[in-house]
């Protein structure tokens, strides 16, 4: 029995420090998901997903738009080498919105875990923001609101070609549908040189009949119109994103603000509470060296 008691003890031990580490484990697992900033993470998944759309999407229907420009509406390459060119310019500026948004929704997070410790530590501990750091969150605000103006145009100018392609679509349905009361097919057309994406010297120009409805079933006009709605909805996601950040950063902005104030006037009162016991000690001081 006395042999088997150390065993025992030392079992008891073992449990025991397994039981600790495991505690120890779950508090640094709380720990660090509680420094998370989850408001920046969702804003980063959204930020991420709707660039992705609208910059996938919208590069390649552009260049279905193009390729149905060229065999359908404007044969003649000069024709419509300004579209071709003003298509490649703004395939162009999707590379360098995507490359810049990856960037700036990284900053965003790093920004908004820097944010997340700073206050975590000030409830914690007698830690105290900077002005450099409040100064960073005010340039990120602005930045961020800026680009949230300039993507509302981006989202009202995607729209631009849903809103032709859906045109065109209902018009070719018009056409197909059993109980239209169109004797002359041929007196439909879609004429896209009135929306100026092509001269008026362009020939065709237009497409009527039996021609527009071919156009209507091509692969061309389907995945870009598809593309095209696809990319409005990633313009409007990317804009929903960057609201989000901005109420993120004006909230982190106004509470790092008032922490500072708050701290000023806590080292104001303490440095006046010094003061005043200073004196009060000087006064007594005083007063004993006259009794005496």
């Amino acid at each position: 029995m006395d042999g088997t008691k150390p065993v025992m003890e030392t079992n008891a031990e073992e449990t025991q420090d397994e039981s600790q580490e495991t505690k120890g484990c779950f508090e640094c697992c709380i720990k660090c998901l509680g420094g998370v900033p989850y408001a920046s993470l969702v804003a980063t998944i959204l930020c991420f997903s709707g660039v992705a759309l609208f910059c996938g999407c919208g590069h390649v229907a552009l260049s279905g738009t193009l390729t149905m420009v060229d065999n359908h509406f404007s044969r003649i390459s000069t024709d419509h080498a300004t579209l071709a060119l003003v298509i490649q310019i703004l395939q162009y500026i999707i590379y360098g919105l995507a490359s810049f948004f990856f960037v700036y929704a990284i900053l965003l997070l790093a920004e908004g875990f820097y944010t997340t410790s700073a206050i975590k530590k000030e409830l914690q501990s007698d830690f105290k923001t900077t002005p450099c750091g409040r100064c960073i969150t005010a340039f990120f605000m602005f930045l961020t609101y800026l680009l949230a103006v300039g993507f509302l145009g981006i989202f009202g100018f995607s729209a631009v070609p849903v809103f032709l392609f859906f045109n065109m679509w209902t018009t070719c349905a018009s056409m197909s549908a059993p109980d239209s009361n169109i004797t002359d097919p041929d007196s439909v057309c879609v004429d896209v040189r009135q929306y100026g994406i092509i001269p008026w010297n362009a020939t065709p120009g237009k497409a009527c009949g039996a021609t527009l409805g071919e156009i209507c079933n091509t692969s061309e006009f389907y995945l870009s119109y598809h593309l095209y709605i696809v990319a409005f909805a990633g313009a409007g996601t990317t804009l929903i994103a960057l609201i989000h950040y901005l109420m993120i950063l004006s909230a982190n902005w106004a509470y790092l603000k008032d922490q500072a104030s708050t701290h000023s006037y806590q080292d104001i009162k303490t440095k006046d509470d010094l003061d005043l016991e200073a004196e009060s000690r000087s006064k007594e001081g005083h007063n004993s060296s006259s009794y005496s």
